[in-house]
């Protein structure tokens, strides 16, 4: 015969506080108000202490002692024991107090109180008490939910009422009152863990075996969802019940039990089977003796044990299936700062723990938390996540490292592409790697490699990097005016990433009047407008231009100068027809030799010099022809020149002066016009003929 015990069995941690309460506290005029417990054996253990139980609080005389058991009481309760100065010990249970905190604030805020459970239990006529006795209760989905008033409802349910009618109930009543209900799922998790697991274990045994008092409500609700799945439940209040020729012909029994059932109950039903009957499989025996006495365990070993107490010291535990208490030191929990008054308010929950050290036992907390962790992360880097170490070692073969508790080796070739001459220069320095092999036989070691990470991010750079400039290729054209970002500047141009795309604006095409440097026009990590002027994709070249946006002088000479106008500016070069002068950077204007002074002059050098700085008059302007004609002497007053008269001789013999016809001045505009081949038409080569 095999047996398969609940793990959730034993007193629920609302019961043992009340019950751990009622077997510690003073017994003298103190009272219990209802049966602490739904556990015959319980009770009368307490009674025997002295201490009564009643049903009504008349009973309970001025000044006694009154402890309130898990299942709480009415509000009615507190307020006639404070007038009767009547001591409250307060066992209420922490989901039971929860639950009444829900139902007295939604009756204030006028709604109708829904409470789903068994209408005598008291816990909810504890309920009802929060809120005048006012509440509507169900206990099947079969009732008649019509009698609701026509207002908002708040529902609520009984801490160990079944998960499923529930459920029932809650669809049922939303099919009448769907937008006006609120639901409060309050049923305790320790009720529904343990109905779940009932659930489960019956549903692969052939006979069940329910353990707890008759009147237990939770107890019977765990008989019932056993009896759903199994056809041979058996309920027993204590091993009195067991009727072993009844079950001896199952091959596999259940055993489940109350969260008002402690588990000596449970060992009692199972060392009366083992007086009655050799077991094979699983030895009675054996799980009578691993109740009663302290397991064997491994240091390393996971366990489950649940909280009893805490103190200064530390947290009390139950280990599975063993009576005696464990300390889990305080410096071992897992917690910023340790209070008992955090696990006293858990009494009855389950924590994962670890076996530290054995003969004697000792549990860590701490190191399960490091375990899990280590678990966690070793399972990520299985699955090929990058992972960092400090490397503290190396020899012949590769480098050394520590992962948590597992050793990390990565051969030499693994470190980088190509041979590493030179390990030593590696230890102390961070290495991200990436697993090749775990090993766990003999040791706990990882095989890992840096290389494979450095190749593949070269390779997605360069993908990325191939696949961006694609991608800028195709989106960029000739003349195209784009937004781009001085990176850096050489003496020959401005590197400009336009896109992510290193662009080259030449020196020669920032500005129109020429610069010496790249700093006079563009300033690095400054964002500019630029022309693209050529593109070659094939060498991954895109020249663009900064001047080209920018209006040429010549553009903007119609608007500063006027024929007429005085301007002031410096020789620049000249030639034998004449100078130019520099008007500003980008306008040059020519004076022609005539033009610079009322003497005759052969050339403009018996004047001027180049860099000197002269006054003159604008004869002539052409922006459309980007030509300015300039006159020095116009700004010169014209000299007198005295002529002596020419003498002629008359036929009578007298001199007279000869008269003489003025000679007609060409024309100002036939000189000085000028392009760049030369003056009015005439190459300049032709003048230099002329000449000589």
């Amino acid at each position: 015969m095999e047996f398969i015990i609940a793990k959730s069995g034993g007193f629920c941690r609302g019961v043992k506080y009340a019950v751990d309460t009622a077997l510690s506290i003073d017994p003298k005029n103190t009272y219990i108000f209802g049966e602490i417990i739904h556990n015959e054996i319980v009770v009368q253990k307490i009674a025997e202490r002295g201490i009564k139980t009643v049903e009504r609080l008349d009973d309970v005389p001025k000044g006694a002692t009154l402890i309130i058991r898990s299942h709480g009481v009415g509000k009615r309760i507190y307020e006639e024991c404070e007038a009767r100065e009547i001591k409250v010990v307060d066992c209420t249970c922490v989901f039971v107090r929860r639950t009444q905190t829900i139902v007295r604030e939604e009756h204030e805020k006028g709604k109708t109180i829904v409470i789903v459970g068994e209408k005598t239990h008291p816990e909810v006529v504890g309920l009802n008490g929060w809120c005048n006795d006012e509440a509507y209760i169900f206990s099947s989905e079969d009732e008649d939910f019509s009698i609701l008033p026509e207002k908002d409802c708040c529902v609520v349910a009984q801490t160990t009422y079944s998960q499923e009618k529930f459920e029932k109930i809650i669809k049922n009543l939303n099919n009448i009152r769907r937008k006006t209900v609120e639901v409060f799922k309050t049923i305790c998790y320790t009720t529904i863990g343990r109905q779940n697991e009932a659930d489960e274990i019956s549903r692969q045994c052939d006979a069940m075996l329910v353990i707890g008092g008759l009147n237990s409500s939770n107890t019977n609700k765990l008989y019932d969802i056993c009896a759903k799945n199994c056809p041979n439940v058996f309920r027993l209040a204590s091993a009195a019940d067991l009727e072993y020729k009844k079950i001896k012909r199952f091959r596999k029994v259940g055993i489940v039990t109350g969260a008002s059932t402690p588990n000596a109950q449970t060992q009692e039903v199972l060392l009366k089977m083992e007086m009655e009957t050799e077991a094979k499989a699983t030895s009675m025996a054996d799980i009578v003796a691993n109740m009663d006495s302290q397991p064997r365990f491994k240091k390393g070993q996971l366990i489950k044990a649940t909280i009893s107490s805490a103190d200064d010291s530390g947290v009390a535990v139950l280990l599975p299936l063993a009576k005696k208490e464990v300390i889990l030191d305080k410096e071992e929990v897992d917690c910023e700062v340790y209070n008992k008054d955090d696990f006293n308010a858990k009494l009855g929950e389950e924590i994962e723990l670890m076996v530290v050290a054995v003969n004697p036992v000792k549990l860590s907390q701490k190191q399960i938390k490091k375990l899990k962790e280590e678990e966690a992360a070793i399972a990520e880097i299985q699955a090929g996540k990058e992972f960092e170490v400090v490397c503290t070692g190396s020899n012949k073969g590769g480098l050394t490292a520590e992962f948590g508790s597992y050793i990390v080796f990565v051969p030499a070739r693994e470190i980088r592409s190509g041979y590493v001459k030179e390990l030593d220069k590696y230890v102390g320095k961070k290495l991200r790697l990436r697993m090749i092999e775990l090993k766990t036989e003999k040791r706990k070691e990882i095989i890992a490699s840096q290389r494979v990470i450095i190749e593949e991010e070269k390779a997605a750079k360069e993908a990325a990097r191939a696949a961006k400039e694609a991608e800028f290729f195709a989106s960029i054209h000739v003349d195209d005016v784009v937004e781009g970002k001085v990176e850096r500047v050489t003496s020959f141009g401005a590197f400009v990433s336009v896109n992510g795309f290193d662009c080259l604006a030449h020196i020669s095409d920032l500005s129109w009047t020429g610069v010496k440097a790249v700093s006079d026009v563009l300033e690095i990590g400054k964002k500019y407008e630029f022309k693209v002027l050529k593109i070659d994709e094939e060498s991954k070249k895109v020249s663009i231009g900064y001047k080209q946006l920018q209006p040429q002088p010549w553009d903007l000479a119609a608007e500063k100068y006027m024929e007429g106008d005085i301007i002031h500016g410096k020789v620049v070069r000249m030639l034998p027809f004449g100078a130019f002068v520099e008007v500003e950077k980008g306008i040059d204007g020519l004076v022609h030799v005539s033009q610079i002074s009322h003497q005759f002059l052969e050339n403009p050098t018996a004047a001027l010099t180049i860099g000197q700085e002269i006054d003159a008059k604008i004869l002539k302007l052409d922006c459309a022809e980007k030509k300015m004609t300039l006159s020095i002497k116009a700004l010169e007053p014209k000299p007198e020149v005295e002529r002596k008269p020419r003498e002629e001789q008359t036929e009578d013999g007298e001199v007279k002066e000869k008269t003489r016809k003025p000679r007609a001045a060409k024309p100002v505009d036939e000189v000085t016009e000028w392009n760049e081949g030369g003056v009015g038409g005439v190459s300049i080569a032709d003048l230099l003929n002329k000449n000589s």
